[in-house]
């Protein structure tokens, strides 16, 4: 996937964070999302980000590719984001895999009648 075809997606992404009313102020778990043909490859890519991860988890799809989501705790800034999945996409492509993207959970505040 292009730099500048991520960068537009992270743009929009924080752009309609910032608009729900996110606490850009706090930190918190962004999760990265990668697949990959196998579990051994998955597994030796989750291992690559011990020690900077809040959570990796590596399951099973329906169509037998395996899934890494990869939490990392952090402020949900652009260049943060940025620099973390070139560091990402540096592991998970020689591996054979494939970056799906990024999110973080957000609780959506409800707009009063």
């Amino acid at each position: 996937m292009s730099t500048a075809y991520q960068e537009d997606i992270s743009t929009h992404v924080l752009r309609r964070m910032k608009e729900g009313g996110f606490d850009f102020a706090s930190i918190h778990p962004i999760e990265f999302y990668a697949v990959f043909p196998d579990e051994k490859r998955a597994r030796t890519a989750a291992g690559k980000f011990q020690g900077e991860s809040l959570n990796a988890q590596v399951s099973e799809r329906d169509d037998g590719a395996w899934y890494l989501e990869l939490s990392k705790v952090m402020y949900a800034t652009y260049g943060g984001i940025g620099e973390f999945e070139q560091d990402f996409e540096a592991v998970i492509e020689p591996l054979g895999g494939e970056i799906e993207g990024w999110g973080v959970k957000h609780q959506v505040q409800r707009l009063q009648a």
